[in-house]
């Protein structure tokens, strides 16, 4: 449970209640994100998705009992079902994601990174077919401009949560990310990796959760 710290006084014998810790978070996406934990949300991206090049890093606190579970909503920008971004102009193409985070306790040791031990949901595939980025007039859901689209799962961030069958998160390289603006200001630990769904272009919006024991 979220809470503030408090100084508690208890009579003598009672047993004593679980105090909340202090974590430091650091957050870089392409292009927008929001941390939940037990399903209550402690940050989110304060660069709307809609700015073009909204890269960014976020760095913060939050306050809360062990164990808990980090859900982690992650988007990358599309103007509409398509997938696709600068639609009708010479820039018309698809986008590419990329997330990294890491939390650490006080003492600053890793508590949680962005790795492939994450499980993680895409809600919303587009294109379907790459193709339709070369599309005069792209529609989505019509022709080469299909593509799937998932509500989010009922408690996904919360704990007592089964996401067993959801697949773990894909790991990508720098080169393949691109991280900029923002992304070198943090230093990160070495166990963070930037991760994605399957596809960097395809994969649109996701969910991901882990629990911090």
């Amino acid at each position: 449970m979220l809470r503030s710290l408090a100084v508690l006084a208890f009579l003598p014998l009672l047993p004593v209640a679980a105090t909340a810790d202090t974590f430091s978070a650091d957050v870089w996406a392409d292009n927008w994100f929001d941390m939940r934990i037990n399903g209550v949300l402690v940050a989110e991206d304060s660069v709307p998705i809609t700015t073009e090049r909204s890269f960014n890093a976020e760095s913060f606190q939050f306050e809360t009992e062990r164990p808990f579970v980090v859900g982690i909503v992650a988007k990358d920008f599309k103007e509409n079902d398509t997938g696709l971004e600068y639609i009708g102009t010479r820039r018309q193409q698809m986008g590419d994601g990329g997330i990294i985070f890491q939390i650490k306790d006080a003492m600053g040791a890793d508590v949680a990174v962005s790795d492939d031990a994450l499980k993680c949901l895409v809600i919303h595939s587009a294109p379907l077919d790459k193709s339709c980025a070369q599309e005069s007039d792209p529609q989505a859901g019509d022709g080469l401009c299909t593509f799937q689209a998932l509500e989010a799962p009922v408690n996904w961030d919360q704990p007592g949560f089964d996401a067993s069958d959801w697949p773990q998160a894909h790991v990508y390289s720098e080169q393949e990310v691109r991280p900029k603006d923002g992304y070198d200001k943090i230093s990160w630990s070495s166990n963070a990796k930037l991760i994605w769904g399957p596809d960097l272009e395809q994969s649109n919006t996701m969910l991901c959760r882990f629990t911090v024991k």
